[in-house]
């Protein structure tokens, strides 16, 4: 038996009438208003299913000639979610993985909590940018984190007076500045339009991005090391039991956002696994749980091993949590991507001291922000 435990903070009323029933980039997006808080909105995306396609797990790696994912039979869900305010919500979910198995699944978890941090970019009152609240994950001593790119674009926007701040704990409170590392530039000229779309979409494809802290903006100091948990080489399988973490928002008052947001712990298994090109294993479908909700993008998924698998891309948006459906990009798939696009390791960049990557990756920015100004 697996132990699904979300820690979510003071909810007061779901947002009514402002989902669809789609595959979502699920980053929180609110509007800053001349008053001091923003208002909380919901901007819901479109996956494309049809680019993926399912990984049949033979004797032998066979992809399905079909382009839409082939679904297999589920569990039975669990009783919907029912969110009070200021409660903290523990449910179990049945699943046949050993106690060993759920033993390190706890150590993973405690391992992922203090790697996960939130993510929020303040867009200036009045522009055509949107604020949001994502996440992400520390993957390197030295303070990288790992997020989605559709949430580290708003990195690229300084100029346009776009901030963006790192926070951690539980509330989340501001902790760190940081500074763009890498972004794809595939991803850049693919989505260049999303900033200003009501409905931007996605497959999850090159929709990742690294950063590195640069200042506290505490009275603490940086320190020495930060907690961090490390990227997994080889991908997981249909049925792999996993630990998800993020900072969900979806259900929060903006002023809840910056005040009260909790971290979402889940336990679960990874339900089917995609690929975006012949055999290797891209997209894991992690099914529905407290962590398919808005503000979860770049929230991390953990083996047993101790080991970041996954990195929370899209998830539908409409319907109780344990009705959805939550996808992340697999780790192996980020190697592959940075590697094809740059040409070099990915443990490379990892391995730098983060002024020399910030400095090395600094003269990249400018092509890549006009070509998100471009479309504004």
């Amino acid at each position: 038996m697996s132990r699904f435990v979300s820690y979510l903070g003071a909810v007061t009323a779901l947002v009514v009438g402002i989902f669809v029933i789609a595959i979502s980039y699920n980053v929180t997006t609110f509007q800053t208003p001349p008053t001091v808080v923003p208002v909380a909105s919901s901007t819901v995306s479109v996956l494309q299913v049809t680019e993926l396609k399912e990984i049949e797990a033979t004797t032998s790696i066979q992809v399905q000639s079909t382009s839409v994912p082939k679904k297999k039979s589920a569990p039975p869900a669990p009783a919907p979610i029912v969110l009070s305010p200021l409660e903290e919500i523990t449910t179990s979910i049945q699943t046949a993985i050993s106690p060993r198995e759920s033993s390190s699944l706890d150590v993973s978890a405690s391992t992922l909590r203090t790697a996960l941090v939130n993510i929020i970019c303040y867009a200036p009152a009045g522009s055509r940018l949107r604020s949001i609240s994502g996440s992400g994950v520390i993957v390197d001593s030295k303070g990288i984190i790992l997020t989605n790119a559709h949430i580290a674009q708003n990195f690229l926007l300084a100029d346009r007076n776009v901030s963006c701040t790192i926070r951690a704990g539980s509330p989340a409170i501001d902790k760190y500045e940081a500074s763009l590392i890498y972004i794809p530039s595939e991803w850049i000229n693919a989505n260049a339009k999303i900033l200003t779309e009501a409905n931007p979409s996605g497959t999850g494809e090159y929709d990742f991005a690294f950063l590195a802290v640069t200042k506290s903006v505490t009275r603490d100091a940086l320190p020495n090391s930060f907690p961090f948990i490390p990227l997994a080489i080889s991908p997981p399988n249909t049925g792999t039991p996993v630990v998800i973490a993020s900072y969900g928002a979806q259900f929060l008052e903006s002023s809840q956002i910056q005040s009260s947001l909790f971290p979402t712990i889940v336990f679960g298994s990874v339900k089917e696994v995609l690929t975006f090109v012949t055999n290797t294993i891209d997209v894991l479908a992690l099914g529905g749980s407290a962590a398919a909700q808005e503000g979860s993008s770049g929230g991390g998924v953990a083996d047993a091993s101790g080991k970041l698998v996954g990195t929370i891309t899209t998830s539908t948006t409409k319907g109780t949590t344990d009705t959805r459906k939550l996808d992340a990009i697999t780790a192996s798939y980020i190697r592959a991507a940075y590697a094809n696009e740059t040409g070099s390791a990915l443990d490379l960049l990892l391995s730098k001291q983060t002024s020399a990557s910030i400095a090395d990756f600094a003269p990249k920015m400018y092509a890549l922000e006009s070509i998100l100004t471009a479309n504004l």
